[in-house]
């Protein structure tokens, strides 16, 4: 009876260690299925590669996931991410050059900077101005934009910002409170009505750049 008892306690034990690690695995599963682009189905199968791939891949990743955790922050700044309290574009002295170029997050300034044809430096405004979602001006960062512009001695302001109803209200917002400080330029060809800088490729960025035209 005793020895009955022991087995059926082991049976148990050894089924819950099963049962810890499948949720284990469907908890990563979960949690990479929210990143952008991944589904349940396309996360799962990624979540089954990096298994195979543990000793390579996985624990590589989960090593520089960890190290990013810890160390990455918001350039204070421009908002920019980075692993120190200014980025290397704010601090680099060949950037000073009294251009300021505003976007709505920092997956737009990594897509300008993948075009490398801006030499300036940047302000990340965190969203765009919207009425519906009760975002206004203190929200987002245009306060700090319009200190930067007097404290730099900013002289023109290039508004990349996302060719959308809220973006181009924020615009004309941005525009409106550098008047009579810097000249205020928007890009203009290349970006459809509706686009999203980080969709696009290098040549319409850089096409749309150069086309700028005061707001």
């Amino acid at each position: 009876m005793v020895s009955a008892c022991l087995l059926i306690s082991k049976c148990r034990s050894e089924a819950t260690g099963v049962g810890d690690a499948t949720q284990d695995i469907e908890a990563l599963i979960d949690l990479m299925a929210r990143l952008p682009g991944l589904g349940p189905r396309s996360a799962r199968r990624a979540v089954l590669h990096l298994i195979k791939k543990r000793a390579r891949l996985m624990a590589p990743l989960a090593t520089a996931m960890q190290g990013v955790a810890d160390s990455a922050r918001e350039c204070l700044q421009c908002g920019n991410i980075c692993t120190s309290d200014i980025c290397d574009i704010c601090t680099s002295g060949k950037r000073a050059n009294g251009e300021i170029c505003v976007v709505e997050d920092v997956a737009d300034l990594w897509a300008m900077e993948r075009a490398n044809v801006f030499g300036g430096r940047y302000h990340v405004l965190g969203g765009t101005l919207s009425a519906l979602d009760a975002i206004g001006p203190e929200d987002l960062r245009i306060p700090a934009l319009v200190r930067r512009v007097a404290d730099e001695q900013v002289t023109e302001v290039i508004l990349a910002l996302n060719a959308t109803v809220d973006g181009q209200t924020t615009a004309h917002y941005i525009a409106d409170q550098l008047s009579n400080r810097c000249a205020v330029t928007s890009l203009a060809q290349g970006v459809p009505i509706g686009g999203e800088l980080d969709y696009l490729d290098d040549g319409t960025i850089t096409a749309a750049l150069r086309a700028r035209k005061g707001v």
